[in-house]
């Protein structure tokens, strides 16, 4: 029953939807910064910062690695919390640098679930923002949860409130076909619905779920 609702859920997305093309990012270096960036502010705000590392030329995670800190805070600031950012920007570029020799391509051979453990002990990196470099720079079959995922799953009854990241990761996982470009686009139009409509104070009229069961909270 779990597994139908989950599909049911992707289909009626996807048809209001349709593709949504993510991740935004025309390398692998600038999907893997901008999923760092991204932590606790609005894609709009990320492009902007991004832009400014493309100005100068910049969106190499092998020039981000050699340059100080200071000048990269600087010119992130668009992404705010940029001071924080950096320093997370320049833990993981210390563990790419110092671990793998600077480059993606050798750990694109570590399987998914080391290189995920390998991801989770860079400080500052969490399980939202591994699962998302793995899914979009290594097309690993990793399902990326955030709050707009787990506001559509909490309200349409498919966990429990108290579920967490783990949890909600196993479930959609365990009902959906192990397959990169699926978890891809159900992550995309989840995050599109919880924009638009399965905001904290929420849209129910006119949203692609609104005739499926649902049970709705106003958060604070």
């Amino acid at each position: 029953m779990t597994g139908q609702k989950i599909q049911q859920i992707y289909e009626l997305l996807f048809e209001r939807f349709g593709p949504q093309h993510w991740w935004p990012g025309d390398t692998k270096d600038e999907i893997v910064i901008g999923a760092i960036l991204t932590q606790n502010t609005n894609w709009q705000n990320v492009e902007k910062a991004i832009g400014n590392l493309k100005k100068t030329s910049l969106v190499s995670l092998e020039k981000l690695y050699s340059i100080e800190r200071p000048q990269l805070a600087e010119l992130i600031r668009p992404a705010g919390y940029y001071n924080i950012k950096a320093k997370r920007l320049k833990n993981f570029l210390n563990w790419l640098f110092e671990n793998h020799n600077g480059s993606l391509a050798e750990i694109e051979t570590i399987d998914t679930e080391t290189l995920r453990q390998e991801l989770l002990g860079v400080n500052g990196i969490g399980r939202e923002t591994a699962d998302s470099i793995l899914l979009y720079a290594f097309d690993r079959p990793v399902f990326v949860i955030d709050a707009y995922t787990y506001r559509v799953a909490t309200r349409h009854q498919l966990i429990e409130p108290q579920c967490d990241y783990e949890q909600l990761r196993s479930l959609f996982e365990d009902n959906l076909d192990s397959d990169v470009k699926l978890f891809n686009e159900y992550h995309a139009l989840l995050v599109r619905a919880g924009k638009e409509f399965c905001r904290p104070r929420p849209r129910c009229q006119s949203c692609p779920l609104e005739k499926l069961p649902h049970q709705v909270e106003i958060e604070d």
